[in-house]
Parts: C-alpha cells; structure tokens; sequence
C-alpha cells in the first residue's frame, strides 16, 4: 500500500552542553539537506544547558530563519523532554531525530528518508561500527538491545542509536517519560508501524564529554517494564493481575495439599509448619490481585470512554474505491 510521499523533514535534535558542536552540525545539516528534494527545517531544543549552548542556538536561529529554528526549555527536563518539546514544535511530515554531539552524521539523514520513501513508516540507525567505550557505554548498550528485542518482538540492533527516522503518525497517541524515547519503534511497532533498521555512520566525540553512563542501563532497564506492560495489558490488565492472583492461589492450595499429606498420610501436625502461614498468605494476595485487576479495568474504561480515546489504529480506508491514508 502505498503511504504519502515526504514533502516536508524537521530534524529535531536535543541539546546539552554542546556549544562547541552546533556550528559545525548546522554547517553539515545544510550539506546534507538543501540538495534534498523536500523543505526542510532543524529544531534545536536547549535543554537547560550551563556552557552557551542556548546563546549559539539563538545566534544560529537569527542568522538562518528559514531553516532553523530553537526551543529553549526553562531548565534540564533530561533527553525524553526535549525530544518531546522539539516534535511539538516541528512542523514536518517527517520527523529525524539525532544527537547534537556530531558522533551521527547528518550526511545519513538522506538515506534513511529515502527508505521512508519505499514505503516504511520508521528507520532505525544501526552504529555497526560504533566508536565509544565498549565496557562503559558498547557493552551495556547491547545487553539492553537484546533485552529490549527479545520482550517487546521488535527486533533492532542499536535501540539506543538517536539517529531514526519517523512518519509523524506514528508519533501520535503516546507521550513519552523517563528515558522512554529509546522506545518509540516498540511503540510504534505496537500500533503495526513498518520497521526497518540500516547502518548509519558513527564518529567519536569531539568535544566534551558523554552526559550518560552504566547508570542510564538501569533505568533503561525500569522503564522497559513499563512498556511491556503498556504494550501488552494497558487495555486488558485484569490478564496480568489475573493471572498474577490465580497462581498465587494455586501456590495457596498446592500448599494446604500438602499440608493434608502431612497431616492425614505422615500423621504429622500442621500447626508447626511454615506452609500454614504461606498457603494462607498466597491465597490472600491472590484475591487482591484479581480485585486490584478489576479495579484497573475499571480505569481503563474510564479513560478510554470519558476522553473518547479509540481502542484501535486506522493506517487506511478505501472511499469511492479510492485508498486514503489517514
């Protein structure tokens, strides 16, 4: 089926700490876009930064204000915020999203816009031949990218690449949190986005120094439970919490199964035994689980039926035999 031609790019990119990067990166955005066939504009978003970088962006905006513009938050909100901020002030119908810190190369940006144009509704970089400290920030980066592939079903190499790709649609419907952005293609693969990853280039850095460390692992880690849980029981929780609670009663009984062996086969008491107080305990917990469950339904059809929000994603409609994409 075939999706609306690119005829607009924003190319939003965070900033923290980067005056000495964003000369340069506005010079090589240039380069690469203003031979491309499509209007284009790069949203610099300053994320509360302490070294300038907010006076290089508005020095940038006022000399080329016909392609740049800078959004400038009150203080640091962290990576998400800004990437949230900067889609919310782009005004394109493709939306790139890079670091500012010239390890990507805006020279990529053309070749994941032209498999956009082959009909994908996201590109993902892939830093094949990536230049950072394999123990402090390679290593962990791929533990996190098995992790992520392997319990969300969207299989990429490098979820932390910032360099993607996007059809604006598939940006709608979520708001972003914590360190979430790395999960926009589980996202977007949850409402049947078209997915697909290349290699992208990767340089080291060239100025100051990396804002994040093993520390952003763990949190990487936190919030991918979150997405699981939205991705799979946002809309039915009482499977989760349900499910939760029949095996804590099942544990509860297999319990006072063998509590009555103990008392009726091995003619032992069961007033002594630990398995007394857990059977009781798991089979009260079960029953909270499976109330906390309908309760949780509850809300969500109260969210979805107050605010009118649709259980569902339309990619297209045919009207008067034609394909419409919406």
């Amino acid at each position: 089926m075939e999706r609306k031609p690119i005829n607009s790019v924003s190319v939003v990119i965070p900033v923290y700490n980067e005056m000495h990067s964003l000369p340069q990166l506005h010079e090589q955005l240039h380069q690469a876009m203003d031979q491309y066939e499509a209007e284009w504009e790069v949203v610099f978003v300053d994320d509360g930064s302490e070294d300038g970088s907010a006076q290089a962006l508005e020095v940038l905006a006022t000399q080329d204000p016909e392609h740049t513009r800078a959004v400038m938050l009150r203080r640091n909100f962290g990576q998400t915020a800004a990437i949230s901020a900067g889609i919310d002030h782009a005004h394109g119908n493709t939306i790139v999203l890079m670091d500012a810190d010239l390890q990507n190369d805006p020279a990529d940006i053309p070749m994941l816009l032209d498999k956009i144009n082959e009909g994908y509704d996201l590109v993902s970089g892939w830093r094949k031949a990536r230049k950072d400290n394999f123990i402090t920030r390679t290593l962990p980066s791929r533990i996190a990218n098995g992790m992520i592939s392997m319990i969300t079903g969207v299989r990429l190499h490098d979820y932390g690449c910032s360099l993607k790709a996007y059809r604006r649609e598939v940006l709608t419907g979520f708001r972003l949190y914590g360190e979430m952005h790395r999960f926009i293609p589980a996202y977007a693969g949850q409402v049947g986005a078209k997915i697909t990853e290349i290699v992208v280039s990767h340089h080291p850095r060239q100025y100051g120094k990396a804002n994040y460390g093993l520390e952003r692992t763990f949190k990487v880690i936190l919030d991918l439970f979150t997405v699981k849980f939205l991705g799979s029981y946002a809309q039915k929780p009482i499977y989760i919490f349900g499910g939760t609670g029949f095996g804590m009663i099942s544990l509860g009984g297999l319990s006072f199964l063998y509590l009555a062996f103990r008392k009726f086969v091995q003619l032992k008491g069961t007033a002594d035994s630990p398995f007394l107080m857990l059977g009781t305990m798991f089979i009260i917990m079960g029953f909270q689980s499976i109330l906390m469950g309908f309760i949780a339904e509850l809300m969500v059809r109260t969210y979805h039926e107050s605010q009118s929000k649709p259980t569902y994603n339309v990619r297209s409609f045919i009207k008067d035999g034609k394909t419409q994409i919406d």
